[in-house]
């Protein structure tokens, strides 16, 4: 009876401890991080197709977002898809697209991250005034139909931001810090 008493006491332990650790996985994947995986080339030449990126959810929410960010968001336009776009627009910002440049709040904004020195529009509206909790969010391919971005379903809440992508995991040989601007 004492050896099954053990066993049991053994079995519970480990339950418990493997309990423990599902527990604090879960709860750092809802609140403190998460990775994800590029899709598609709105954001080359940054990131690539297929790169693996750790996502901070909590420091957004601590020291807020700032321009440059690259930023995990729920697609406003397409239910159960994230896209990673690149923070241009902030709240209270004027953005707008003029002789092929982004404007903000009048003034040429300097991309040196961008793939093509033209920014076009990808509808007839080029000029958007962002509300409180607004933000302006666009690919780093501005390739004529390379990123479906707030040039086309407009600026997104706060809301819809589920983190700052902030390194790159994968491909190894790219592993580290992702430079911001």
């Amino acid at each position: 009876m004492k050896e099954e008493s053990r066993v049991l006491q053994s079995a519970i332990e480990w339950i418990r401890t493997i309990a423990i650790a599902i527990l604090i996985a879960v709860l750092f994947k809802l609140f403190i991080g998460d990775t994800t995986r590029v899709k598609g080339n709105s954001m080359n030449d940054t990131l690539h197709n297929d790169d693996v990126l750790f996502v901070d959810k909590i420091s957004m929410n601590i020291s807020g977002l700032k321009r440059g960010d690259i930023v995990i968001l729920d697609a406003p336009d397409e239910e159960n898809t994230k896209y990673i776009k690149r923070v241009v627009g902030m709240p209270g910002d004027v953005v707008s697209i003029e002789d092929g440049k982004v404007c903000v709040n009048g003034e040429y904004y300097e991309e040196n991250y961008t793939n093509t020195d033209t920014t076009n529009p990808i509808t007839d509206e080029s000029y958007w005034q962002l509300k409180d909790g607004e933000y302006f969010v666009m690919g780093d391919n501005r390739l004529v139909g390379q990123s479906n971005d707030s040039r086309a379903f407009g600026p997104i809440t706060e809301e819809s931001i589920v983190g700052h992508a902030v390194f790159r995991i994968y491909p190894f040989n790219s592993f580290g810090k992702i430079e911001e601007e």
